[in-house]
């Protein structure tokens, strides 16, 4: 094999290293966020604190990933697409890292609320919205995958399902409240995680419009959608 060949299949298995951290990265984060759900609802404190303790890994493996990158950038000087996908790769790597942050913190909030028994329609709307965002990234993590630049407007517009939903659990959990003054510890906690779960929804957007620059180069066109209204809720007192 000629220098040349070796240093191009060289410089090939360190993009599909890249590449292949990042998909192990969504893997697990996603993970994360629905066993974190999981051991909301269920109360269950081992599961929870096997979540936190995940979350090293995910900070380990963009550490690699950006250690890797600034490398290959040092090494092979690489230009316009080559140097979009490796700049995308730390990008995504990030928000991954972030989602990661994301389950950690709903799955700390499992003790306090699973001290008092809660009634089970308090986690309905939390485990719904969940739903939605894991919908959202699996599909992102999909369209890394395929490159199918196509699906990511459409991907990107769904985050306003997403921004509606936390408002109408918003106002919910608010109206329990009120109800009853002892759904108000549990609530507030509850409110964090859609909160968190919300905040998902905003980190896939943002690897979506990084997929889309790594492969056309351009910035996705048009306002990102925002529907999260909770800052306007008005709870009717009873």
């Amino acid at each position: 094999m000629s220098d040349i060949s070796h240093t191009v299949t060289a410089y090939d298995d360190e993009l599909r290293f890249l590449s292949d951290r990042i998909a192990e990265m969504g893997g697990h984060a996603e993970r994360m966020v629905d066993r974190a759900v999981t051991a909301l609802i269920k109360g269950d404190h081992g599961l929870s604190r096997t979540i936190i303790a995940d979350d090293a890994i995910l900070d380990r493996w963009e550490r690699e990933v950006v250690d890797k990158a600034i490398l290959v950038i040092a090494k092979r000087q690489p230009m316009a697409k080559d140097l979009r996908e490796i700049v995308g790769t730390m990008r995504i790597a990030s928000d991954l890292e972030r989602i990661g942050d994301l389950g950690k913190n709903i799955a700390k909030r499992t003790v306090a609320v699973s001290e008092v028994k809660q009634p089970l329609r308090l986690y309905r709307g939390v485990e719904a919205l969940a739903e939605l965002a894991l919908l959202q990234l699996k599909e992102v993590l999909d369209i890394f995958a395929n490159r199918k630049v196509e699906d990511i407007t459409v991907l990107r517009d769904r985050d306003e399902d997403i921004d509606a939903k936390y408002t109408s659990l918003f106002r919910e959990l608010l109206t329990y409240m009120m109800e009853d003054p002892r759904n108000i510890s549990a609530c507030t906690h509850l409110l964090f995680c859609a909160k968190n779960i919300e905040r998902i929804g905003d980190h896939v957007t943002n690897i979506a419009e990084t997929i889309h620059y790594m492969v056309t180069g351009l910035e996705l066109k048009g306002e990102r959608p925002k529907d999260d209204q909770h800052n306007a809720v008005v709870v009717a007192a009873k």
